[in-house]
């Protein structure tokens, strides 16, 4: 496959994972900010704020706006701003453009559902979001990435362009599945005064939720949520599809069959990885630091997503354009 078309099926889907993932943060954040969450003994951050630090859109928001944060101004930064290149608005036309470019190599189910989503959001505006439904224009986001992963799963060869595909898909993931976790887990456990108490359980489900994992939490645990499971859970359990464990498996696997004797390293990269968090132990994660832990998988999903870039892809995009900022430490 020529290296531009690898390129754009890679980054096609890795933007519509990240609208994916950026409506998933928006909504847990807004139905969270509904929730008295506040107690006289408590002083948290304001949760408008943790989305800009997740997706590393802090520096560029309050380059453009300054005064306290206001959630108007963060979800129209964040949903519909066409000068926000990691906005749920030009995630998605970046998404088109790359799908137009490679056209030949998807199935036309695929373009027309990408072109129709690109269309639609074309013509939404925040007032029309707002006087619908934020959370529901926020479904309709996640419900249309669902839909274009299914058209690609049920209509697609199984030939380099739809490992590509799958390739940047898993990458954008476990990137989101990181930081995510590094950013809510650090604002969260200060604040704890209960393990099991209201507060306390609405905070650490609304993790769960924004990577679809509350569900499986019930099922595998049974018990009250706690830091420590919230943290095995998103990392190691191969079981949960967002898990970083479960990305990197899919990763290495994808990398197996693209790779051949010019590119093995980041296949070996890939294979490191993933050895690290099938074979490692929750007790080992705390023992180094959960954000350490954190930012030396980030710093080696870094570090894989260079080699693929420099030995499959065309460097049209910049990794500084478009992967978010570390979180800070």
């Amino acid at each position: 496959m020529l290296s531009r078309a690898a390129n754009n099926l890679y980054w096609m889907s890795r933007h519509i994972e990240r609208a994916e993932n950026t409506a998933r943060v928006l909504d847990v954040t807004y139905r969270m900010s509904l929730l008295p969450y506040r107690t006289p003994d408590q002083s948290w951050a304001d949760p408008w704020a943790l989305p800009l630090v997740i997706t590393g859109l802090a520096t560029a928001y309050y380059e453009r706006r300054s005064g306290p944060l206001s959630p108007e101004h963060v979800l129209r930064f964040m949903t519909l701003d066409p000068e926000n290149p990691s906005s749920i608005y030009s995630c998605v036309q970046s998404a088109r453009e790359n799908a137009r470019a490679v056209r030949g190599a998807i199935t036309a189910e695929m373009y027309e559902d990408i072109n129709s989503l690109w269309l639609e959001i074309k013509d939404h505006t925040y007032d029309r979001i707002f006087a619908r439904g934020i959370s529901e224009f926020f479904d309709w986001v996640k419900i249309g990435s669902h839909q274009f992963r299914g058209v690609t799963f049920g209509t697609m060869l199984r030939d380099e362009a739809y490992q590509f595909i799958r390739l940047g898909t898993f990458m954008e993931r476990a990137d989101n599945t990181a930081r995510i976790l590094d950013v809510k887990y650090h604002t969260l456990l200060p604040s704890v005064t209960a393990v099991g108490g209201a507060v306390d359980y609405y905070q650490w489900g609304a993790l769960l939720r924004s990577v679809s994992a509350f569900d499986a939490y019930r099922k595998v645990y049974r018990d009250v949520i706690t830091p420590m499971r919230v943290a095995e859970l998103l990392i190691l359990r191969e079981d949960v599809p967002r898990s970083l464990h479960a990305c990197t498996r899919e990763i290495y696997e994808i990398l197996r069959g693209l790779c051949d004797a010019s590119s093995r390293e980041a296949e070996r990269l890939a294979g490191e990885l993933n050895a690290q968090l099938r074979y490692g132990r929750t007790e080992q994660v705390f023992a180094v630091g959960l954000h350490e832990y954190l930012m030396g998988i980030l710093d080696k999903l870094s570090a894989l997503n260079g080699e693929i870039n420099q030995r499959f892809l065309v460097p049209v995009y910049s990794q500084q354009q478009f992967a978010p900022a570390a979180a800070p430490g």
